[in-house]
């Protein structure tokens, strides 16, 4: 059953989809959107690894995307860390979430890494879907290329059916991705206190990033890590190669 929520938190508050299942003693799902990601982003993958792993799950629309509350400060290169060591941490307490399993797509996932590297928080397991722990050119020529998609096609009218406000979601990612500052992101020194399991799945052709990320992770962290390499797929794994996807992660996780 989906139970779709709102949720107060000390920052705002945050649109919540739970998803229950009948058994409640494994770690549940924390799913975690992309960059310009909501809820309904994700589409029916959630449900499909609940359903899959006998797992409850939470998914949010981080602040400033889907009908979530603004931004709660002002967007930097530290935008990341702000929502893995600030808000994370109080919509966990808030569910009252124990050991979850963090499922995190490109954004989602790095915040995730963060999340488990440096909040000092137990953390179950990571699905980390497209991860960035490092910024690389291709990641740049992609993100350029979705700045002239907003201007000259239809993305700003299609994200408004998922977003409050697409121009702000958009420029807040966009702009401090493309800013010179970014340039230098780098999470990999929190990877190796990760002692988590860690599965990483990536597209040989996601246009926002290679599989030095992946061989990034596998160097960094301390636990073990499965990975799957999607020939052909893009930045979105889980819905370009849904049946791969879904069976890599049930199996990780069973």
């Amino acid at each position: 059953m989906i139970d779709r929520v709102r949720v107060a938190l000390p920052l705002g508050s945050v649109d919540v989809a739970r998803i229950d299942v009948d058994r409640t003693l494994l770690p549940p799902l924390v799913f975690l959107h992309e960059g310009l990601g909501s809820i309904g982003l994700w589409r029916d993958f959630p449900e499909a690894v609940t359903h899959a792993t006998g797992r409850a799950a939470v998914v949010s629309s981080r602040f400033g995307y889907g009908w979530s509350d603004p931004f709660p400060w002002r967007r930097g290169p530290d935008y990341m860390h702000r929502e893995a060591l600030e808000a994370l941490p109080e919509l966990i307490d808030a569910l009252e979430i124990d050991r979850p399993v963090l499922v995190g797509h490109s954004d989602g996932a790095s915040i995730a890494v963060i999340y488990a590297g440096l909040s000092g928080r137990s953390v179950s397991g990571l699905v980390l879907l497209a991860p960035h722990v490092f910024v690389e050119d291709e990641s740049i020529e992609g993100i350029e290329a979705a700045r002239e998609s907003f201007v000259t096609t239809d993305l700003r009218e299609r994200m408004a059916r998922h977003h409050a406000d697409p121009e702000a979601t958009f420029r807040l990612w966009n702009d401090i991705w493309l800013s010179p500052a970014f340039r230098a992101w780098n999470i990999e020194e929190v990877l190796p206190s990760i002692t988590a399991p860690v599965l990483v799945v990536q597209g040989t052709q996601d246009r926002y990033g290679t599989v030095r990320q992946v061989d990034a992770i596998e160097r960094g962290v301390s636990g073990p890590v499965e990975r799957l390499l999607l020939d052909g797929c893009g930045h979105a794994p889980h819905l370009e190669r849904g049946p791969e996807t879904l069976a890599a992660v049930t199996h990780f996780l069973t």
